[in-house]
């Protein structure tokens, strides 16, 4: 069975809810409480893709604060894909997104230069005070270059496994297209970044 090592990224302003997006995707849970992510987190999650396929994510957590913010290269290195996070009811938040998609592609990249998919998700779609409309959303998507963009609401386990396979599926087929790179040992993710690891851790609406 072929095995593929994804380190993915998720990141946005704080207290958008990618804490809570990675809890409840890793375990199926929801957690009520706000605990601020202090520099990174990671969490691992194992996919049966296919039959003759496994995929293995690391999910890096990475701390929203801007004092966090001048450690996101450590962070962002060897990433093959990122989830860019912002809350409905929060304007700054969705405005942030597009820094951060540019902090993204200007330090973290595919051998081939080319920017790491990004999929933008508009969280808290489940509260009524929401700010930001679909259209604002589908613009800045289309022009900030993510693969495409979903609703998510963590607290109802709405579009959260769709949008983790949305994702995975882009960064599966980047993947057969750079395999066209000179033969030889080949690794999804930075070997070196199995010294800092380890298997420990932790356009959809829906209105």
């Amino acid at each position: 069975m072929t095995e593929h090592l994804l380190k993915i990224l998720v990141v946005g302003d704080g207290n958008v809810g990618k804490s809570s997006f990675v809890h409840r995707y890793v375990n199926g849970q929801f957690n009520k409480s706000y605990k601020m992510t202090v520099g990174v987190e990671f969490s691992v999650k194992v996919l049966h893709w296919s039959e003759d396929e496994k995929v293995r994510l690391q999910l890096w957590d990475v701390a929203g604060q801007e004092r966090f913010i001048s450690m996101t290269r450590i962070y962002y290195k060897g990433a093959m894909g990122c989830v860019v996070m912002f809350d409905v009811t929060s304007s700054s938040s969705f405005l942030s997104c597009r820094h951060w998609k540019q902090d993204l592609d200007n330090k973290a990249t595919l051998p081939n230069g080319e920017s790491i998919p990004c999929i933008l998700l508009a969280n808290k779609c489940d509260l009524a005070q929401r700010v930001v409309s679909a259209n604002s959303i589908d613009r800045l998507s289309k022009a900030n270059g993510f693969v495409t963009w979903m609703e998510t609401s963590v607290k109802e386990n709405e579009n959260v496994g769709e949008a983790m396979r949305r994702l995975v599926q882009e960064i599966l087929s980047v993947q057969s297209s750079l395999e066209s790179l000179p033969a030889g040992p080949r690794h999804n993710v930075d070997p070196r970044l199995h010294s800092e690891l380890g298997d420990s851790g932790r356009g959809a609406g829906c209105w």
